[in-house]
């Protein structure tokens, strides 16, 4: 499988992303393996690859060729190119680190871990369960409530934030699990509880997730990549890589996929949020909140 010297350098993960929707479902559980592990996961023989994957050697075969490889080979021998080049090409990998930074110092360290959470999250992350959540947070017949923990309150706040300008009826609840039962007051069946919760889980947001789904409310969970026992209440569960060389988990990829939500909801709606934006901003002049320039 030859490319274009003007053709950009894909990955056979890229083929694999880009032909995803036309395999087949025993196919599409053999890409998901390659992808869990890439691109060690497809280093070993056929015979492997195909026990891992709970498929048959034929599926293997006819995958690497729909995708476009000749044989199970020349897709390994890809794999090994592409291997190659991240460990050993120097200037690959001087583009990766930090500008006049030691490899060892605790930016690349932490940079590169990041990299590998967001790659790892990207590639497990189903975009059916992205939509399904930017549908349900856009639905402005429902209420929207937010919670974190000790941790992640920070990051039920922020997109909370956000969400508030975006649309009416949004509501932070406290880390504190002592106020929840008066949001529980004012709650509808099918309103949705956004829920923050990473491991150490914290044991009252089980309690919480399973009387509001008791209650009939839509849950979207923002977990990591264990998953809070939140998970089995959930309507939608992102689950994210958050280790770093850190005493803490990292919030990084969190946030991005938050972020990422956000930006889905208010471009679905951007007529009504623009005026609400350009309302806020009024009452932000009226106070007098920011500084003019000049």
């Amino acid at each position: 499988m030859e490319q274009s010297v003007n053709e950009p350098v894909r990955t056979v993960a890229d083929i694999i992303a880009a032909s995803y929707e036309g395999l087949t479902r025993s196919e599409k559980r053999l890409a998901d393996t390659i992808r869990e592990n890439y691109p060690v996961s497809g280093l070993g023989s056929i015979t492997t690859l195909a026990e891992n994957a709970d498929v048959s050697t034929p599926t293997v075969a006819r995958m690497v060729q729909k995708l476009g490889f000749k044989g199970y080979g020349e897709f390994q021998a890809r794999l090994h190119q592409e291997l190659e080049a991240t460990l050993s090409n120097p200037i690959a990998k001087h583009d990766r680190l930090a500008r006049n930074v030691p490899e060892t110092h605790i930016l690349n360290r932490f940079g590169e871990a990041a990299i590998d959470n967001m790659r790892r999250t990207l590639s497990q992350l189903d975009q059916a369960t992205f939509s399904g959540a930017a549908e349900l947070l856009s639905d402005l017949d429902r209420a929207v409530y937010f919670v974190g923990g000790r941790i992640t309150g920070a990051l039920a706040s922020y997109f909370f934030t956000h969400m508030q300008v975006i649309r009416p009826k949004t509501t932070l609840m406290s880390s504190n699990s002592s106020s929840w039962p008066q949001h529980m007051l004012n709650m509808a069946k099918g309103d949705v509880l956004v829920i923050f919760d990473i491991r150490r889980y914290e044991q009252d947001m089980a309690v919480l997730a399973r009387v509001a789904k008791e209650n009939g409310l839509e849950i979207i969970l923002f977990t990591d990549q264990w998953a809070s026992p939140v998970a089995k209440f959930a309507r939608h569960t992102f689950r994210v890589h958050i280790e770093v060389p850190s005493a803490w988990d990292s919030s990084i990829v969190t946030l991005f996929v938050v972020e990422a939500l956000i930006e889905a909801v208010q471009s679905k709606s951007w007529d009504k949020t623009r005026e609400r934006i350009s309302v806020l901003e009024g009452l932000f002049e009226q106070s007098r909140l920011f500084r003019k320039p000049g």
